[in-house]
């Protein structure tokens, strides 16, 4: 009966934990809305302000482990809050990950021709030089030529 008890103690004690670091994910639904929140706000506030606000690490757009950027449909990097040299570049489509994914061709596309959508690729986690398998929620900003991407970080995360 003892040995039941500790393995039941184990069991909740593995279960609470687990939902806890589940807390620390961003998930799919979160990156949908601070898509649509970041869209809104370029909307109403404009770009210059949008930039501003997608560019700063600590700002609204940047939670857990996750974070919105901002791109135009010619491939230029307008925000990004934990890369700002990409925002240097003339446009960033040449870029691909380690798997030879040209991601960045992949979202003008899918922002061009579908409006919004996911890409999955390969990506650093924030603070981390190794690439991590990502899932990236794409969205068109209505009206606009410019597009807002937000992601989660697949293996062991829930979404």
């Amino acid at each position: 009966m003892k040995k039941i008890t500790i393995v039941a103690i184990c069991l909740i004690v593995g279960l609470l934990s687990s939902n806890a670091g589940a807390e620390e994910w961003a998930t799919k639904e979160e990156c949908v809305v601070k898509c649509h929140e970041a869209a809104a706000l370029i909307n109403s506030k404009g770009l210059d302000a949008a930039i501003k606000e997608i560019s700063n690490p600590k700002g609204a757009f940047v939670w857990k482990d996750s974070y919105v950027f901002l791109m135009n449909l010619d491939g230029k990097m307008l925000a990004h809050p934990f890369r700002p040299e990409l925002t240097k570049q003339e446009h960033v489509l040449l870029m691909t990950d380690p798997t030879d994914k040209a991601l960045f061709v992949h979202f003008v596309n899918l922002a061009r021709k579908v409006g919004h959508g996911w890409v999955e690729y390969m990506w650093p986690k924030p603070g981390k030089t190794t690439p991590s398998k990502k899932l990236s929620y794409i969205y068109r900003v209505p009206g606009q030529d410019v597009f807002v991407g937000a992601g989660v970080y697949v293996g062991g995360m829930m979404y």
